[in-house]
């Protein structure tokens, strides 16, 4: 597994990876009994269901409801994008960590276990959060019709404690090994450059880094002056 460091600032970094669209509950999930077996089950639908509507790319209907749903897609879609990198960090011994040129690997170790542990805290405090309110949603059986928050807090449920895996396997189990990239050190400057105007050199680093989403992922996250 490939896993980049993107500067997004002038000292600032963020770790990306591309990876396939699988299941990244793991291979076999009759593993898990009871409520964390039937959580799981649910979280994997879900992520089957927004792998098919991104592939058809339908149109909302062009009512409240098709627009509220739309805007509910795209939050889980990003929340998925956000969290795959852990999700998939929890099967891996060994990851080969691409760093910028101008950064030494010892740095880039460093910078690495650092966002791994921030991660750590943030899905921890999630998960706490998110177990509440999807207790408190069971509340909800009693009304006629889906449990739509139940099934949202089951989403973020499963979610955060497979980041929270990803992120505690990349701070004990996994072998980080230091792969220094010119193409990487490149983006550095075009942090400070408009999205129109670095467009096309954004395009061109990721066509050689062989990364189909850098570009968009760079835009997303990029701070000027951070």
């Amino acid at each position: 597994m490939d896993v980049f460091l993107v500067p997004v600032g002038s000292d600032r970094y963020a770790l990306y990876c591309e990876v396939p669209d699988e299941d990244p509950s793991g291979a076999d999930p009759d593993h898990d009994r009871g409520l964390i077996r039937s959580l799981v089950q649910r979280f994997r639908e879900v992520l089957a269901r927004m792998e098919r509507e991104r592939q058809t790319d339908e149109p909302p209907a062009p009512t409240w409801w098709g627009r509220l749903k739309a805007r509910a897609r795209r939050m889980v879609a990003e929340s998925i994008a956000e969290q795959r990198l852990l999700w998939h960090l929890r099967r891996q011994t060994v990851v080969s960590l691409v760093h910028p040129e101008d950064l030494a690997a010892d740095q880039a170790r460093d910078i690495a276990r650092a966002s791994l542990e921030e991660d750590f805290d943030k899905h921890l405090r999630w998960l706490v959060i998110d177990a509440l309110l999807g207790a408190a949603s069971l509340a909800l059986v009693l009304i006629p019709g889906p449990n739509l928050p139940g099934y949202y807090f089951a989403f973020r449920i499963v979610g955060h404690w497979f980041s929270l895996q990803g992120a505690r396997q990349g701070l004990r189990r996994v072998r980080w090994e230091p792969q220094a990239s010119g193409a990487l050190a490149e983006l550095r400057p075009l942090v400070t450059v408009d999205r129109e105007s670095r467009r096309p050199l954004v395009e061109a680093i990721a066509a050689r880094l062989q990364l189909e989403h850098l570009r968009r992922f760079f835009d997303r996250v990029a701070v000027p002056g951070a």
